[in-house]
């Protein structure tokens, strides 16, 4: 069956379409939705058959950790260890485009977090509309980014959608985006931050800290 659209409005969504995007969330959907990095495949972090469906969709392994979405630092609190220096250096990046490797806690399922390390990758994002999602669903929303095979640029709605129209139940498009590029991965499950993958933000990472690159 092919997927439901929305088209919602960047600065002033439509709360009658967020609503049926949420409700079809609770009810175990997998959607493609704009975040300000790029379109993003999502689910509910609590929802472990949508998830699978997504790892088959991006052609993940089950070791591979699933990044999803806060709306707070309290709420990061909330799913990961988080030490003192990390909550300062967390504090000062979000909302935007960092995703940051930390220790789960018990919040996070085990089918998404990474099963050796016991890390959940965890970002902020800078999205009215992804923000408005998190609030009204009350829970973390997995975000993976939609690079689907056969699909070369993941900032274009039409060219996802060619690809996976049968692949997710819910699509959401916009008016505008403000893609900032791929997320910088940052691991901070020590003291000595690491960077996993150089992406957007890198300036004023560099402008707050001094971090390590492999």
């Amino acid at each position: 069956m092919a997927a439901v659209e929305y088209l919602i409005h960047s600065k002033n969504p439509e709360l009658r379409k967020i609503d049926k995007v949420i409700e079809a969330l609770k009810n175990g959907a997998v959607i493609l939705y704009p975040t300000d990095t790029a379109f993003s495949l999502g689910c509910e972090l609590s929802n472990k058959e949508a998830i699978n469906r997504i790892r088959l969709i991006r052609h993940l392994s089950q070791d591979q950790q699933m990044t999803f979405l806060c709306d707070s630092l309290s709420n990061i609190s909330e799913f990961a260890k988080v030490s003192d220096t990390a909550y300062e250096t967390i504090k000062r990046l979000i909302p935007g485009p960092y995703t940051f490797i930390l220790p789960a806690s018990k919040m996070v399922p085990k089918y998404a977090q990474n099963p050796k390390r016991k890390t959940a990758g965890i970002r902020v994002p800078d999205s009215i509309l992804a923000q408005l999602l998190l609030k009204k669903l009350g829970q973390p929303i997995i975000s993976i980014t939609a690079k689907i095979p056969g699909v070369e640029n993941i900032y274009d709605y039409d060219e996802i959608m060619k690809h996976c129209r049968n692949l997710v139940d819910i699509a959401v498009s916009s008016d505008e985006y403000s893609f900032a590029g791929e997320s910088t991965v940052i691991d901070m499950t020590s003291d000595n931050f690491t960077i996993i993958r150089e992406g957007a933000g890198m300036e004023k990472l560099n402008e707050i800290i001094s971090i390590n690159s492999i």
